[in-house]
């Protein structure tokens, strides 16, 4: 509550930011959804339309967010985006490993954002940067399945919230157990949700299914899966929550108007820029 409370005030505080960036909802659970009509494909190259967020869903656990503004993130940076030469306002890093992170960022990013402790303290992320609110809520690591020995790490993820154009984005990242209701409560309402589809990594479907559920999401992205057989796994275990469908692009536009009326698992097919 402490930290939601500190998130609220630093918008509060820059009120010339705050206007720039129509508010969210993420941390009022509305009643009633207003008759959303579906979302839209996009290219990676075309202009973001006002009131929308383009999500461009690049391998493994690594997106591209990109804002009317102009603002553009990279989740899960790694150091490589693609053999187009494009740098990101900023990158987020949720937890140090291999496949989620990278030592030497390019120097052209204006904020390399990790998600794990440093010095003995748990990331503690708002940045404000006036369309976008980017904020993080930390969760624990159990040790890897496949290495006994490793040792549990507290506050090793970070779960990074994206507020923009009246929407709240959540990248799940390597979330490996149910959020606690304090966490549910700091993160809010997710209209968008990129959820780990491994199935044994990170969380079971079943988990997976009630972490989603509890977040109310209305778009539900798999990535963090290895092979069409995991996302066919993965599927399986959704398709009686949620429907599915799919696409043969690997952008997709989002705004408040073009929500899925129900949640809805949308799978893109990933591709570097190039």
């Amino acid at each position: 509550m402490i930290r939601l409370l500190f998130a609220l005030s630093l918008v509060i505080s820059q009120p010339a930011l705050a206007q720039d960036r129509t508010p969210s909802h993420c941390v009022a659970l509305a009643n009633a959804d207003p008759g959303f009509r579906y979302v839209r494909l996009a290219s990676f190259g075309d202009g973001v339309p006002a009131e929308t967020l383009r999500i461009t869903y690049l391998d493994h656990a690594t997106f591209l967010l990109q804002t009317h503004g102009g603002l553009s993130v990279a989740t899960d940076y790694t150091g490589y985006l693609g053999t187009r030469d494009f740098v990101p306002t900023v990158v987020t890093m949720n937890n140090g490993h291999d496949t989620h992170w990278t030592s030497r960022p390019n120097p052209r990013i204006q904020h390399v954002l990790k998600g794990w402790p440093e010095a003995g303290r748990a990331a503690d992320i708002a940045l404000d940067l006036g369309e976008m609110l980017i904020r993080n809520v930390t969760t624990d690591l159990r040790g890897r399945p496949t290495d006994p020995e490793a040792q549990p790490r507290a506050n090793g993820n970070s779960i990074f919230v994206f507020e923009v154009a009246g929407l709240c984005i959540g990248h799940l990242a390597h979330l490996h157990h149910i959020p606690t209701p304090g966490q549910f409560a700091t993160l809010g309402r997710m209209d968008v949700v990129m959820a780990p589809a491994d199935g044994a990594f990170t969380m079971d479907q079943q988990a997976m299914a009630e972490v989603i559920a509890r977040l109310h999401s209305r778009l539900i992205l798999p990535m963090h899966w290895f092979n069409p057989e995991t996302l066919a796994t993965f599927l399986r275990g959704m398709q009686a929550h949620f429907p599915i469908e799919f696409s043969a692009a690997n952008s997709i536009e989002v705004s408040l108007q073009t929500l899925p009326d129900q949640p809805t698992i949308v799978v893109l097919s990933p591709h570097w820029l190039d």
